[in-house]
Formats: C-alpha cells, sequence, structure tokens
C-alpha cells in the first residue's frame, strides 16, 4: 500500500485534512478571494434532458456528498450484519447513550432558539462527524481500552442513521412518487448487480459500469423526486451485497477523505462571518454553540450511566464513567452531517444559515478541544493503571473493581 494511501485511510490524517479544508473555505470568504470563488460555487451546471440544473455548490452537497453517504451506508451494513451492531444486548448501551446525545441536545437548542425562524434548527446538535471523533481518539487516546472506540463507533453510526431519517423526511419537498418509485426499482436493479459479482468478478468491467450508471441513474430519480439526494447513496450502499460492499468500502475510503469531505467541508464553510454585535446574532448561533458540545456530552454521558444501570445480564461489559465522559465530548464534534443539516434547516433564512454553520465550526472546535483534553486524561490514566497491574499482580481481594471508580 502507498504511503498516500496508508495517511487517508488513517484516523488522523484525514481529521486534520478536513479541519485544513474547513478553515480554508472560512478564510479566503472573509479575504478579497471572496468574489471569484464565489463565482465559482455559484456557477450552474445541467444535465441535457433530464431538469437538473445545480450551481457548483449544490454538486458537491447533493452529489459529491452523495458517495461520502454510500460509504457510510456501507459501514453501517457491516456493523449491522457482523460488527459492533449485531446484536440487540451489543447495542443497548451505545444505541440509548446514542438516544440521550439526540434528544438532550434538540431539548437545549429549543430552549435556547425559542420560536421563530431559529426553532427549525433543531436537528443540527444531533450529529457526531466518525471521521472526527475517531481521530481525536486515534491522537490522544493511546492506552484506552478497545471497548471505547467499539463503543463511540457503534454511537455514531446511530446517529448516523438519525440523521439520514431526518434528512429524508424532515427536508423532502414536492415528492414525485413515480421518480420516487422509479429510484426504487434502480436501487433494487443495483442489489442484483452487486449480488453477480463474484471474488473473480471485479474483472469484469461491464459489470462494474453497469453498477455505476445504475448508482448514478438511482440519484437522479431521487434528485428530481424531492427527496435530497444524499438518500440514494444511503440506500445503494444499504441493499449492496455484502462481498462487493467490502470491497467497494476498501477502495472508495482514501477518495472519501481525501477529496469527497475536504471538499465539502471547504464548500460549507465558505461563509462570511457577520459583521454584526454578539447581541446581533439569531438565536440559532448561540442554541448551535451550546447544544452541540454541552448538550452531546451531557446526553450521552448520563444516558450512557442509565444505560450501564438497567443492561440486561449477558451484555458486554459497559465502559467507565469517566470513560463515559470521554465519549460524550467526542460526540459534539458535529461537523460533515450537522452543516449539511445547517444548510438545509436553513435553506430559506441565508443569513441564519451562515450564522448556523459558524456555529457547528466554533461548537464542534469547542468539542475537539474539550474532547482532547478528556481524553488524554483518560489515556494517562488507563496506562497508568496497566503499568501498576504490570509491575505487581492484584491481591485476590482487589480482582473485583467498582465498575464506577475513577482511575
Amino acid at each position: 500500500m502507498s504511503r498516500p494511501s496508508r495517511l487517508l485511510r488513517s484516523a488522523q490524517f484525514p481529521a486534520i485534512l478536513l479541519l485544513a479544508a474547513a478553515g480554508l473555505g472560512l478564510l479566503l470568504a472573509n479575504l478579497p478571494a471572496h468574489d471569484a470563488v464565489a463565482g465559482i460555487l455559484d456557477a450552474h451546471l445541467a444535465v441535457p434532458g433530464t431538469g437538473l440544473d445545480l450551481s457548483i455548490a449544490h454538486w458537491v452537497s447533493d452529489g459529491v456528498l452523495a458517495i461520502f453517504f454510500f460509504v457510510v451506508a456501507l459501514e453501517l451494513q457491516y456493523e449491522l450484519t457482523r460488527g459492533e451492531l449485531n446484536s440487540v444486548r451489543a447495542a443497548i448501551q451505545p444505541a440509548i447513550a446514542a438516544a440521550g446525545g439526540i434528544l438532550v441536545p434538540i431539548a437545549l437548542y429549543l430552549l435556547i432558539a425559542g420560536s421563530g425562524p431559529s426553532a427549525t434548527g433543531w436537528p443540527i446538535p444531533t450529529a457526531t462527524d466518525i471521521a472526527f471523533a475517531l481521530g481525536v481518539l486515534a491522537v490522544f487516546g493511546r492506552g484506552l481500552p478497545s471497548a471505547v472506540r467499539a463503543f463511540l463507533l457503534a454511537l455514531a453510526i446511530l446517529d448516523d442513521i438519525v440523521g439520514i431519517v431526518f434528512i429524508a423526511v424532515l427536508f423532502a419537498h414536492g415528492l414525485d412518487l413515480v421518480l420516487l418509485a422509479l429510484g426504487l426499482v434502480a436501487v433494487v436493479v443495483f442489489a442484483v448487480l452487486s449480488r453477480l459479482v463474484r471474488r473473480d468478478g471485479w474483472s469484469r468491467p461491464v459489470l462494474i459500469v453497469l453498477m455505476v450508471i445504475v448508482g448514478v441513474v438511482a440519484w437522479g430519480l431521487f434528485a428530481a423526486s424531492g427527496v435530497h439526494a444524499t438518500i440514494a447513496g444511503v440506500m445503494l450502499g444499504l441493499v449492496m451485497a455484502p462481498r462487493a460492499a467490502d470491497r467497494t468500502r476498501h477502495v472508495l475510503e482514501p477518495w472519501v477523505n481525501g477529496l469527497v469531505l475536504p471538499l465539502f467541508a471547504f464548500v460549507a464553510a465558505f461563509v462570511v462571518i457577520p459583521q454584526v454585535p454578539v447581541s446581533a446574532l439569531s438565536p440559532a448561533f448561540f442554541a448551535i454553540l451550546v447544544s452541540l458540545p454541552v448538550g452531546k456530552l451531557l446526553g450521552i454521558s448520563l444516558f450512557g450511566l442509565v444505560a450501564q444501570r438497567i443492561r440486561p445480564a449477558g451484555t458486554p461489559p459497559a465502559i467507565r464513567f469517566p470513560d463515559l465522559l470521554a465519549a460524550g465530548a467526542l460526540g459534539g464534534i458535529g461537523f460533515t452531517v450537522s452543516l449539511l443539516l445547517a444548510n438545509l434547516a436553513f435553506a430559506a433564512h441565508p443569513d441564519v444559515r451562515d450564522e448556523a454553520i459558524l456555529a457547528v465550526l466554533l461548537g464542534s472546535v469547542i468539542a475537539l478541544v474539550v474532547a482532547a483534553i478528556l481524553v488524554s486524561w483518560r489515556a494517562r490514566a488507563h496506562r497508568a493503571a496497566g503499568d501498576a497491574e504490570g509491575e505487581s499482580e492484584p491481591d485476590e481481594d482487589d480482582e473485583e473493581e467498582e465498575p464506577w471508580s475513577e482511575r
């Protein structure tokens, strides 16, 4: 494997690349280069004979980002069938914690935002960015038990499911049931084609080209039907044959990490910082700024604590409460899906949308810093405990340990 490929498949580098792309987008939006870049992003590209006529920015958010959701769906399929969520017992604690990480931020958002145009942004603080969260965990979490990473991965996957449902249900408009039905037929055809692929089938270019064509057709039909086009990527990923899905995920991973997500982060973060006093900012700004880092941390850690207390016999051992705090802070790094939700929730209010995007960026950075501190603290504690266990054998009376004790 080449060095660039290894970097793009790692946990740390894609997170750094994503943050750099968002920072560049925000910087250029507030420099004299703004008009030139905005002109490119606002330029329209049409597909003749299809009715699709989108700006470059929308091609990125509706088209290119569908590839990201396709890969997310492939990961989700794996976790539901062979991974961390393959049974109710395995999923019980992260599922309850994920529920807290959704309900508490929503409640906190609505409490701060109140009614009016800002109220429509309540889905924004519910998302967790897998790439960022795992990147921070990889950089600062050396020595943490593997159960913490598994818990975080399951939590983020469940968050993605909810985010996908929000996008599909809340942001559909002018629904055309005929086109939607044709899109679903294309998804079924894609599923059948993927099952024709055998281990040696990837040498059959005709079959691969057919799958790509059918996938693009499905995307176009979903986009024209009024359902957000990224849902096509989700559907295609969920129905793909497991063997083909594993190979496809491996092939697409570096492209998603190195191109798709940074491109979307750049476009989404290309917003002008409002030249207004803090008191003039919309309630949505403050609601997101608080509910994303604080709501996620409180919701995930407290509901995770409840899950530990009520988990049925035979479920995997629960992670410690201090580790839940670190996982909750990581959950507050919303970024990719939160940026998309901000664009969708405030599409009719550009000024509020820009402030919401800035709040997502700031809230995610706050969560990132808090998570880095908490993860480093817990990693040091676990490493110290491991060193102590290596120096001396524990007494027989000490073998049973209180699950809530802090190290």
